[in-house]
């Protein structure tokens, strides 16, 4: 069985990206599907290649039992839409940047991730650079919902 590839994309790849890379694939590995789901992240610029996620991202994910520590950045590339199943925007100005450089014959489906948490008042991740500490928590928040709902989806494709 083909591996499933996930990438999730923000656009410097230091807060809401790496966070979801964290979460899901923590999310992955309890429900006993490491062997079977890739997961990664990157942004659609280039400001933070190869450093480490926002030390609030860390911290905030840490108090909830995620480890965001061995992540580094990276940006998004066309040749990603060859690697994954699943290219998940955090919000409508990256989706667009996605956009631009998709290839005309891409493997990965590409959406918003809060597509996978339908029940949320939020269509987009809100990006918590700028904010305070309570952006991270809603920011966690939103993952989480949306992470649970896509792991359905990849379930229900694996047993489908």
């Amino acid at each position: 069985m083909q591996r499933i590839g996930v990438l999730f994309v923000c656009l410097g790849n230091i807060c809401r990206s790496p966070t979801a890379h964290g979460i899901f694939q923590q999310k992955v590995q309890d429900a006993g599907f490491a062997e079977l789901i890739d997961v990664d992240s990157a942004g659609t610029a280039a400001f933070h290649i190869g450093k480490a996620p926002d030390h609030r991202s860390v911290s905030a994910a840490g108090k909830r039992g995620y480890d965001l520590s061995r992540l580094r950045a990276r940006q998004a590339l066309a040749e990603d839409f060859h690697r994954y199943d699943y290219i998940l925007a955090m919000d409508e100005h990256n989706l667009s940047s996605l956009r631009a450089i998709q290839p005309p014959d891409p493997r990965a489906q590409l959406s918003l991730f809060l597509d996978y948490a339908p029940d949320q008042p939020f269509r987009e991740v809100p990006d918590p650079y700028y904010g305070g500490s309570r952006g991270f928590e809603v920011v966690l928040d939103l993952i989480e919902a949306a992470a649970d709902g896509l792991l359905s989806d990849i379930q229900q494709r694996l047993h489908g």
